[in-house]
C-alpha cells in the first residue's frame, strides 16, 4: 500500500495537504477514503474518524481493509472494491499529481563512470521526467567505505554533479535539479571500513 492516504469523493479536483490527497464532497455524497496500492511499498494504515460528534466511528484502513465512506450515518467499510474505486473515481485521480519516484544508478569502484546496466537507466529516469509539468529533482551521491572519509565525501559530489551534467545535457532544466553527496556516510549496505561493496556506489535520484 501507499504510505499516502486517500481521500476520495466526486466532486472536485485534488489538492494534496499534509500528504494526503484530498477532493472535497459534495453536499449529500459519501466521502471515500482508500489505500491505494504500489508495488515494493510496504503496507501502510491510515485511521478514518467521523467529523459528526454526534454521529461517531472511527475505522482502520490496512491491507485487510483498504477502503471507507463517510456518510450520514458515520465512518464505515465501504461495500466497493478497489478496481470499481478507480473506475469510478479515475477522472478525480487522473487529476492528482504524480507520487514521487526514486531511482538508484551504481558506479564503478573509485570513479564517476555509471556501470553499463545503470547507463541503461537514464532513459527511464528522462521518460518519468518527462511526464511532469515542473519536475523537481534530488541527487545525491554516495560511496563505499573504501578510501578516506574527505576522499569519498569529494567522489560522492562528483557522482552527484556527473548524473547532474548528464540530464542537464538532455533537456532537463538546470534550475529544477540539486546534486549533492554524502560520501560514506549512507551506506545501503552497512560494512566494515575498506570493504568494497558495488551496492554503496551509487547515486539515489528522487523525482518529484
Amino acid at each position: 500500500m501507499k504510505r499516502m492516504d486517500y481521500f476520495l469523493s466526486t466532486c472536485r479536483a485534488a489538492s494534496v495537504l499534509g500528504g494526503a490527497l484530498m477532493l472535497a464532497a459534495c453536499a449529500g455524497q459519501p466521502e471515500y477514503y482508500a489505500l491505494s496500492s504500489e508495488p515494493g511499498v510496504p503496507a501502510g494504515s491510515m485511521k478514518v474518524t467521523s467529523r459528526d460528534a454526534a454521529k461517531p466511528g472511527t475505522m482502520t484502513l490496512d491491507a485487510q481493509a483498504p477502503i471507507a465512506m463517510h456518510d450520514e450515518q458515520t465512518v464505515r467499510p465501504a461495500n466497493i472494491d478497489a478496481q470499481k474505486m478507480q473506475a469510478r473515481f479515475a477522472k478525480a485521480l487522473s487529476a492528482q499529481p504524480l507520487p514521487p519516484t526514486r531511482f538508484t544508478l551504481y558506479f564503478v569502484e573509485g570513479s564517476d563512470t555509471l556501470t553499463a546496466e545503470s547507463q541503461k537507466a537514464i532513459t527511464s529516469i528522462l521518460d518519468e521526467i518527462k511526464q511532469r509539468p515542473a519536475p523537481d529533482l534530488v541527487v545525491v551521491g554516495h560511496t563505499d567505505r573504501v578510501g578516506s572519509l574527505s576522499n569519498n565525501d569529494r567522489l560522492a559530489a562528483v557522482r552527484a554533479n556527473t548524473i547532474r551534467q548528464q540530464l542537464i545535457s538532455r533537456g532537463i532544466d538546470a534550475e529544477s535539479i540539486q546534486a549533492t553527496g554524502r560520501g560514506e556516510r549512507d551506506p545501503l549496505v552497512p560494512t566494515a571500513d575498506e570493504v568494497a561493496e558495488p551496492r554503496n556506489r551509487r547515486v539515489e535520484i528522487l523525482v518529484r
